[in-house]
């Protein structure tokens, strides 16, 4: 028996200033599994994200967040469900790490919840491995290691829902896999994680389904193996590639032409 979606977006359709992102999109992620979001620049990825969100509204059509719409929830409400690791993350201002990452405890203030927030947060820390830089200041920090406190502030926020775009952008191989096996850890423990990724091996290798996009309409979705066929990259992405089963995993390993 398939599980009703944790979040889902119903004929979903998303314009700003005029321009129609999104078409007439239908999604459902499910709670305990990792889906990422794959297609070429421009096709709505983070659109998508966004509006599942809540952070962009909806022209037409509805997104559902458990078993009720989104729209009308305060945000504080919203943020007791649902975290969002945005690509733009800097933070300008010389606030050290750890106090950062705490920000990611303020929806649970004057609550129960309230009472774990050091161990929460030192576990946000550990986990995105930025413990020894949790007395440096934000903007004293490289790229890679900013969007690792990033990461660790949504973490410390502890929702059932985990929405990550572009997680691996700015990051090195160590972190990248690092970033992904946290995301997989979640959704076995019973998370939601939907998480936006440009790499399709890293897609293939982590993902349990994948929703391909173009122009804002869905391609494709299902497990890595139905979505990702060179002859629908290839269609999409304008290159040539072929896809071979990785000789450990089997899970699809996706090789451009050159």
């Amino acid at each position: 028996m398939t599980r009703p979606a944790a979040l889902e977006a119903r004929s979903l359709c998303v314009e700003i200033d005029g321009a129609r992102l999104l078409h007439d999109v239908d999604f459902a992620a499910h709670a305990g599994r990792v889906h990422a979001l794959i297609g070429p620049n421009g096709a709505g990825k983070s659109t998508l994200l966004a509006a599942l969100s809540g952070d962009l509204p909806a022209a037409s059509g509805e997104v559902r967040l458990g078993d009720a719409p989104l729209a009308g929830r305060s945000p504080k409400a919203l943020a007791r469900e649902r975290a969002v690791l945005t690509q733009d993350h800097r933070v300008s201002f010389p606030f050290p790490v750890r106090e950062v990452v705490a920000m990611g405890r303020h929806p649970w203030a004057r609550s129960p919840e309230a009472e774990l927030d050091d161990a929460i947060v030192d576990d946000a820390l550990a986990v995105t491995d930025v413990s020894h830089l949790a007395h440096r200041t934000v903007p004293s920090l490289s790229g890679g290691e900013r969007a690792r406190v990033a990461l660790a502030r949504v973490l410390a926020q502890r929702t059932p829902v985990l929405m990550l775009d572009e997680p691996t952008a700015a990051l090195d191989l160590k972190h990248q896999e690092d970033v992904l096996r946290l995301a997989r850890s979640h959704a076995q423990r019973g998370d939601t994680v939907l998480v936006v990724l440009h790499d399709l091996n890293l897609a293939a290798a982590y993902a349990d389904d994948i929703t391909l996009l173009r122009g804002g309409r869905v391609v494709a979705t299902g497990a890595p193996a139905e979505v990702l066929t060179a002859e629908r990259i290839e269609a999409v992405y304008g290159q040539a590639v072929e896809v071979l089963p990785h000789p450990s995993t089997g899970v699809p390993l996706v090789l451009p032409i050159r």
